[in-house]
């Protein structure tokens, strides 16, 4: 479909992409996923990685969000890694529920969250014309308050539904993606010290056109992360010396700004 030129919204309404990985991850046993996970996280460590955030968000289902946030926490027990897990339940619609995606909100804030907070450091959500919209999402960060766990939230990706400041407003630890961030994100962004993680291994192969505001993000002192933003579908990515090449070739970011990107913000201190 991409080669036949395709956008990434035809391609997940067709049942591409999260869908496509949705059955995999469904067919896949915990002991399959974390040798699956493996050889991928090696490529990271290889490279210097300390800390790896894995989200679910693949399996759309109780059991299976259970199943990835569990294989995630189990990679300690095999390498010498940090890892931080995000419930990302609120990812997609499964098929299930096709027409009915208030019904899978209801499951993800009234079942999923509670079931899964034990194993979840923190809660993302897609907000996005194909994702999930302004008020599905708020459910979900409220859900994830209730149960003591910081949120997330992949924003303004594809267009701009102010999900950025959305999240700024529940003191989102990051807003992710970013390309059609606009003046009043930026700004709640940088009163709530949400980062802003850009993700420029989506951006081109997904071959998104529109940059970030990386001018305004510095102008306004909002602290920038970078991220390979590893998934099967949309940056099959597992090298941070590559997302730290594209955050300068293709963002214009600094030297300095790629290394404190994917180390620490007080670096001179």
């Amino acid at each position: 479909l991409r080669l036949a030129g395709a956008s990434y919204e035809e391609i997940a309404r067709a049942g591409g992409g999260i869908l496509s990985t949705m059955r995999a991850t469904r067919a896949a046993d915990e002991a399959a996923l974390i040798a699956a996970a493996l050889p991928r996280l090696d490529a990271l460590l290889a490279e210097g990685v300390t800390t790896v955030e894995v989200k679910s968000g693949y399996g759309l289902t109780l059991a299976d969000e259970r199943k990835m946030l569990a294989a995630a926490r189990a990679l300690t027990r095999e390498r010498p890694v940090r890892v931080a897990t995000t419930f990302l339940g609120a990812h997609a619609v499964p098929p299930e529920y096709a027409g009915r995606p208030d019904a899978y909100v209801d499951l993800v804030c009234d079942e999923m969250i509670p079931a899964v907070a034990e194993l979840a450091d923190a809660v993302d959500a897609f907000c996005e014309g194909i994702g999930f919209t302004l008020e599905q999402t708020a459910r979900v960060f409220d859900a994830a308050a209730r149960h003591g766990l910081p949120v997330k939230l992949h924003a303004e990706q594809l267009s701009n539904q102010h999900g950025a400041a959305l999240a700024a407003r529940y003191g989102a630890l990051s807003a992710d993606h970013l390309e059609h961030l606009d003046a009043e994100g930026v700004a709640a962004m940088a009163a709530a010290g949400t980062v802003a993680v850009l993700l420029p291994g989506a951006f081109y192969f997904t071959r998104e056109t529109r940059l970030p505001p990386v001018s305004a993000l510095r102008a306004a002192d909002v602290p920038i992360a970078l991220a390979t933003d590893c998934n099967p579908g949309t940056s099959p990515l597992t090298s941070v010396l590559l997302a730290m090449n594209f955050g300068a070739t293709l963002f214009h970011l600094t030297v300095e700004e790629c290394l404190k990107g994917v180390t620490r913000h007080d670096m001179d201190e």
